[in-house]
């Protein structure tokens, strides 16, 4: 630029003066040559020089490039050709970084070394889908970051995420991922595969994984890590396994629910208290009650490693989502239903109709009963 003061000066007041986007288009491609040609032998007052002229032809273009696909392509282009460089100015970095648009956004999203913790995460609050996959996918990310995308639950960046080499994940995110997770097969085995999960987060989420998921890990799983692997899925399939072959003694809670009914007090709240106290036999007991069903259907409801079916009572007792979520969390003795997966159960419990619920239940008590025929 200093080298040819009138020449480039002149052209860039001439374009901005026209107010054309395609004049300015042309001018910041000449203004890039010449930048590009020493970019790194130049001080930070030139690069701050730079940054204003860059800036000047940006707020130009940016009027027309609403309606001008000429004048997106070209900040697309100065996006891709900045991006990489380590002296681009960082006014212009942020401010392409922030454009609606991820063609001009995405290149330094993905490349820019100019862009601050501060400016990614706030860009991750507020961006679309894509400008996040476009972060996700940088050659390093650091934890706050990871844990700022993580935030807005998108699947597919999530994915990219842990895909990333170069991304480090706080303990927080790692329990987000996992979480997600449950309903995502490919999320699940691209997390289990990573070195750097928690042991207990690698446990919990061999312990929600389908047997397909698990053989896949193992399949998946380099040298260093597949005999942690290994354990840890004998762990949790025998885990789940006790906890649903435990012996049950329903001879109490039988005795508590006829109390409770002689009492008046054979309600939802005293469902919703039981349930939270992770009393099994008795929330068992009390949703066979309320739904007008028997222990031997609601129990392999409760027992199923698959969630869904417990809905089905609980929606013909008419109980309200608090009380659900409760008597979902009881099913084992320790940890709670993954948010994600609360979410996905508690969509399709509203979506439930009473007299759908009403049909199914009739059909399983009727199956039920023929099972139990067929064998005496």
């Amino acid at each position: 630029m200093y080298d040819q003061p009138l020449s480039i000066a002149d052209e860039v007041e001439a374009a901005i003066a026209a107010g054309s986007a395609q004049k300015c288009s042309e001018t910041a491609k000449r203004v890039t040559a010449l930048f590009l040609l020493s970019a790194d032998g130049y001080n930070q007052e030139q690069i701050d020089l730079f940054g204003s002229v860059f800036e000047r032809l940006i707020n130009t273009i940016e009027l027309r490039a609403i309606a001008d696909v000429s004048a997106r392509i070209a900040l697309a282009e100065l996006s891709s050709q900045l991006a990489p460089v380590p002296q681009a100015p960082v006014s212009v970095m942020r401010r392409l970084a922030r454009n609606d648009e991820v063609s001009v956004a995405g290149p330094v999203l993905s490349e820019s070394a100019r862009l601050t913790n501060d400016d990614l995460i706030e860009i991750a609050r507020g961006k679309s889908e894509k400008h996040l996959l476009a972060i996700a996918g940088r050659w390093w990310l650091q934890e706050v970051v990871s844990d700022a995308l993580l935030a807005r639950r998108f699947a597919s960046v999530s994915r990219r995420l842990v895909n990333n080499p170069g991304a480090r994940f706080s303990a927080a995110g790692f329990a987000m991922v996992v979480a997600q997770a449950i309903s995502d097969p490919e999320l699940a085995i691209a997390t289990g595969i990573r070195a750097d999960l928690p042991v207990d987060l690698r446990s919990r989420l061999l312990r929600q994984a389908t047997d397909e998921v698990r053989n896949r890990l193992l399949l998946r799983a380099p040298p260093y890590l597949f005999e942690e692997i290994r354990a840890a899925i004998a762990v949790a399939s025998a885990g789940a396994e006790r906890e649903m072959a435990k012996a049950r003694d329903f001879a109490g809670a039988k005795i508590l629910v006829a109390r409770l009914k002689r009492e008046g007090g054979l309600d939802e709240a005293a469902l919703l208290g039981l349930a939270r106290q992770k009393k099994y036999e008795e929330t068992i007991t009390v949703v066979a009650e309320l739904s007008k069903t028997g222990i031997e259907l609601v129990r392999p409801l409760m027992q199923s490693l698959r969630s869904d079916g417990i809905l089905v009572p609980c929606k013909v007792a008419g109980l309200g989502w608090d009380t659900v979520n409760a008597v979902l969390d009881c099913r084992f003795s320790t940890g709670a239903t993954a948010p994600d997966e609360v979410a996905r159960l508690k969509s399709q419990f509203m979506a439930l109709t009473t007299e759908e619920a009403q049909r199914l239940l009739r059909l399983w008590a009727v199956r039920n009963t023929t099972s139990k025929s067929s064998l005496q």
